[in-house]
Formats: structure tokens, C-alpha cells, sequence
């Protein structure tokens, strides 16, 4: 009975010299917490910020517009005789001869539940013109956008790798003079030369427009995207520059690091070390401005649309300025501001998903 049960005292006197086993740390603490409250905290100050720009906008949009010294009811108008109790009864009708503090107050209240008042000239919702006009914009800047992102991404990456090379010269050159050049003046440029024609240069590409207006079917999509082509074309030679410009210096920087070297050492090829190691690490610099440009999708590009005469958020934009109607413009103008900062906030939330010493 004694030597049976020695093994169980001896176990129990170990257990009671030893003490209690390590446990891990309590439910809700350790590093992972401490970096899930810390990634929680960052996104919430994100979001906050993004709360104050947009409420920042929407001050700043209804004030900046009235700085345009122009009156939108003799504008409306157009020259026209009309005697000065047609105007008041005009500006009664639109509220423009409420105090200014009254008209800020009603626009801030109307806002903030979505409803951004009628446009003057259109005599419409500006919610409804601007979800009228915003596919046209989203079809053509969301093309370019789709297209230079992944030239710049790729000839960036190539032009970096062959650092000195003549094809790395000849893309730099090329995409500082475009990055250098005013987008309206490149679309001016491209309708000279390929919708009017020059010299042996027959015109190809109408010359504005989103649709000749006689096709239907397989034909009318046909129609669009020969409509397309020029505004799109210029679109992507600003586009990609800008972001091959970003590529190739990010990986630039990374070229040197030990982690590339030590990857060379391990026998990897250098093909491999480009796509596996340094593209990676070097893409959040271009990440950050893909969003940014994101943004951009949804404001559109106003010079390029109206150069083109695309019935998109751009051209309805420049509509507004002319009279100008400040209902259209000041919900316009808030809309943009709206899609950059949005996609400015989404990059900055996402960030710390890819480099981790973000948001810590």
C-alpha cells in the first residue's frame, strides 16, 4: 500500500513546491488587444476628423460661391427687360433676399438631411441632377482611373528595376512632361488633331458628346465608346504619370534594403525578389495615392468634361459656375469634397491593415 502510493505523494509534494502552472495572459489583455483598442482608437479619430471636414465643407461651400460677383436672377434672365418687382419676386422664390444668416441656417438644416434646394436654372432637385449626371462621370473617369492606375503601377515598377536604363530615361521624360501638362490643353490639343484632323491626319473621334443619338443596342455601346476615346486618352496620360512617378521612386527607396539582399542571397531570383518583396513594400505610398485619386472618380474632372462636353458631374458643374446657380454648385461642390475626403478616410483605416507600424 506504501510503495503504491508514493509516486501520488511525491507528484503532490512537486505540485505544491512548484506552485500553480503559468497561464497565459487574462481574456482581453496582451499584445493583440493592446493593438486591436490602439487600431480602434486610430480608426475612431479618423472618422471624427473626417466628421469635421465634411461639416467644414459645408460651411465653406455655402459662403465661397457668394464671393462671385455676379447676381443669379439678372442672370437668369439673359439680358432680358424685366422690371424690378419681376426680380424681387424672383430672389422671394429662390430665398435670396433672406438675411444671410437665415439662408446659412436653412442650407445647413436642408444638408444635413440630403436635400441641397432647387437649382436655379434647371428649376429641379439638385439631388436629382447630380444622380442624372453622376453614371456619365463614373463611366468615364472610372475607365481612365482603372486603366492609368495599372499602366502607372507596372511602368513604374519596370522603370525603377532597370534604374539608368533608356527605357527608364524615356518613361521618366514622358511622364514628367504629361504630369507637367494642363489636362484641358492635352484634350484641346487631341480634338484639333484627331477629331478636326491635320495635315494627313484624318478627323476619327467626334469631337465632344457622349452619344451620337441614333444607335441603339450593341450599336449605342459602340457609340459611347468611340465617344470615349479622347476624353479617356487624356485622362490616363495625366493619370499615369503621376503614378508611375510614385511607383518608381518608392521602389527606389526599397532597392537597397537588407531584406532584398538577404532574399538574392537565399538564391531567389531576382524576378522573384521584385514581385514578392520589394513591390509589395513599396506599393503604400502609391496605395495611399490610388485612394486619393479614388476620391477623384466620383468628383470627375471638371476642365476635361467641359473641354469634351461630357454630361457628367464636371460639365454640370461648369453649368452652375455661368450663372451662377448656387444651389447646383454649393451641392456639387460639397458631393466632391465629400468623395475625396471618404476615400482619404478609407485609405487612412485601411493603412495600418498593411504596414502595422500605423495607427500603434
Amino acid at each position: 500500500m506504501t510503495a503504491d502510493s508514493t509516486p501520488a505523494l511525491v507528484r503532490q509534494a512537486d505540485a505544491d513546491t512548484d506552485g500553480p502552472a503559468p497561464a497565459g495572459p487574462p481574456a482581453g489583455r496582451g499584445p493583440r488587444a493592446r493593438n486591436t483598442k490602439a487600431y480602434l482608437k486610430y480608426v475612431a479619430a479618423k472618422i471624427v476628423g473626417a466628421a469635421v471636414s465634411l461639416f467644414a465643407v459645408l460651411v465653406t461651400s455655402f459662403f465661397l460661391f457668394r464671393l462671385i460677383p455676379s447676381d443669379p436672377v439678372k442672370q437668369m434672365t439673359g439680358g432680358r427687360p424685366v422690371s424690378a418687382q419681376q426680380l424681387d419676386s424672383l430672389r422671394h422664390q429662390f430665398g435670396l433676399d433672406q438675411p444671410m444668416w437665415q439662408q446659412f441656417t436653412s442650407y445647413v438644416g436642408d444638408a444635413l438631411t440630403g436635400d441641397f434646394g432647387t437649382s436655379f436654372q434647371f428649376h429641379a432637385p439638385v439631388m436629382d441632377k447630380i444622380t442624372e449626371a453622376l453614371p456619365a462621370t463614373l463611366l468615364l473617369t472610372g475607365t481612365a482611373y482603372l486603366l492609368y492606375s495599372a499602366l502607372g503601377i507596372w511602368l513604374g515598377t519596370r522603370t525603377a528595376w532597370r534604374n539608368g536604363s533608356m527605357s527608364d530615361r524615356f518613361n521618366t521624360a514622358l511622364a514628367l512632361t504629361l504630369y507637367s501638362v494642363p489636362s484641358f490643353w492635352l484634350g484641346l490639343l487631341l480634338i484639333i488633331v484627331f477629331s478636326v484632323g491635320i495635315g494627313p491626319i484624318p478627323g476619327m473621334f467626334p469631337t465632344g458628346g457622349l452619344e451620337s443619338g441614333t444607335e441603339t443596342g450593341f450599336a449605342y455601346v459602340l457609340d459611347v465608346a468611340h465617344h470615349m476615346v479622347l476624353p479617356v486618352i487624356t485622362l490616363v496620360a495625366v493619370g499615369y504619370a503621376q503614378t508611375l512617378l510614385v511607383m518608381r521612386s518608392s521602389l527606389l527607396d526599397e532597392m537597397g534594403s537588407d531584406y532584398l539582399t538577404t532574399a538574392r542571397a537565399k538564391g531567389l531570383r531576382d524576378d522573384t525578389v521584385r514581385r514578392k518583396h520589394a513591390v509589395p513594400n513599396a506599393m503604400l505610398p502609391t496605395f495611399t495615392l490610388m485612394f486619393v485619386n479614388l476620391g477623384h472618380v466620383v468628383a470627375g474632372q471638371i476642365l476635361v468634361e467641359t473641354v469634351f462636353s461630357w454630361p457628367g458631374l464636371g460639365g454640370l458643374f461648369y453649368q452652375g459656375l455661368s450663372v451662377p446657380d448656387l444651389p447646383l454648385v454649393q451641392g456639387l461642390f460639397f458631393v466632391f469634397a465629400t468623395a475625396v475626403i471618404l476615400a482619404n478616410t478609407l485609405a487612412d483605416v485601411l493603412y495600418p491593415l498593411l504596414d502595422p507600424r500605423v495607427g500603434r
